[in-house]
């Protein structure tokens, strides 16, 4: 029996790029040993872009579209692509051609060298600027110092895994607040990696803006790493230190008394600030039971196209 490849397209006002990512991504996929079905998740997209996907759809079998209700945010849209799949194994990527559809033949033959997990490494990322990539870089060094989960660098939201691994992620990760790719890395299985290029954005521009990026990364620094909350008993004892080093000071010059204001101003600067940082971290904590606790859809959908039941 033949097998399925299924590649999940996530899709948020990519009206310039679509047919010719259908194009590409086509053309590649003609070539592999295996079948195939191009899963598009429009992730509330409010250009043509529903309708450019409607009308591949009435073109082509093998595109199948899933329309959100809203905008529900890129790590939804990959999640329900994989609910929806019915491959033997599925690649996530975007629509921008920054992951070049040509990397497929690769990694289908890894589903068949026996890997489940398989990792998309960027060496290059040049559309990015040296400012984005300096700090992607920063940030997987910090994950990987805070959290006990080892993350490839410059991993992207460009992988693949098997329909073993892709159950697990269905039934067993299931958080509102989420870190898909580092998911992917922390289930385990048989894994390998890829290294490919990231092309420039074939139009448009990137939606994810500065605010965006960082609340991206406080919450994937909250989901995989308690390791700030631990930060008030550091804190704690470095203030205890300073606080022995401030009273030995104070002692070798009781006679300039008057002198001491300025000391005892800084260290209450310096005790507050700590503290404030400590109540911070515990609330970004709180935050995500909270939106855990509410128990809410990740995604809705509005309709479909060519979809059949898993």
């Amino acid at each position: 029996m033949e097998r399925l490849l299924s590649v999940v397209v996530s899709v948020y006002n990519e009206e310039e790029v679509l047919e010719q990512f259908y194009r590409e991504a086509s053309q590649v996929l003609a070539g592999i040993p295996w079948d195939y079905e191009l899963l598009f998740v429009n992730d509330g997209s409010v250009d043509g872009s529903p309708q450019i996907l409607n009308r591949l759809a009435e073109r082509d079998g093998r595109v199948k579209v899933i329309h959100f209700s809203r905008n529900f945010g890129h790590e939804a849209a990959m999640i329900a692509g994989l609910d929806h799949s019915n491959g033997d194994g599925m690649v996530c990527m975007d629509a921008d051609l920054q992951h070049p559809p040509a990397c497929i033949p690769q990694i289908v033959e890894k589903f068949e060298e026996g890997y489940q997990v398989i990792n998309m490494v960027r060496t290059r990322n040049e559309s990015a600027g040296w400012l984005k990539n300096l700090t992607s870089a920063a940030f997987y060094k910090l994950i990987n110092v805070l959290s006990d989960v080892h993350f490839e660098d410059n991993a992207s939201d460009f992988f693949a895994v098997s329909r073993k691994v892709a159950e697990v992620l269905r039934t067993n990760y299931r958080e509102r607040v989420r870190f898909l790719r580092g998911y992917v890395q922390n289930v385990g299985f048989k894994r390998t990696t890829i290294e490919y290029e990231a092309r420039a954005r074939a139009a448009g521009h990137s939606k994810y803006s500065i605010r965006k990026l960082i609340r991206f990364s406080v919450n994937t620094i909250v989901c995989f790493s308690n390791l700030p909350l631990k930060l008030g008993i550091y804190a704690g004892l470095f203030a205890a230190l300073l606080g022995c080093v401030v009273l030995l000071y104070t002692l070798f010059t009781r006679g300039g008394a008057p002198s001491g204001y300025a000391t005892i101003v800084v260290l209450n600067c310096f005790m507050f600030a700590v503290l404030f940082l400590i109540v911070g971290i515990i609330g970004e904590y709180i935050a995500i039971l909270f939106t855990e606790l509410k128990d809410r859809p990740i995604y809705l959908i509005e309709d479909t196209k060519n979809m059949t039941e898993n």
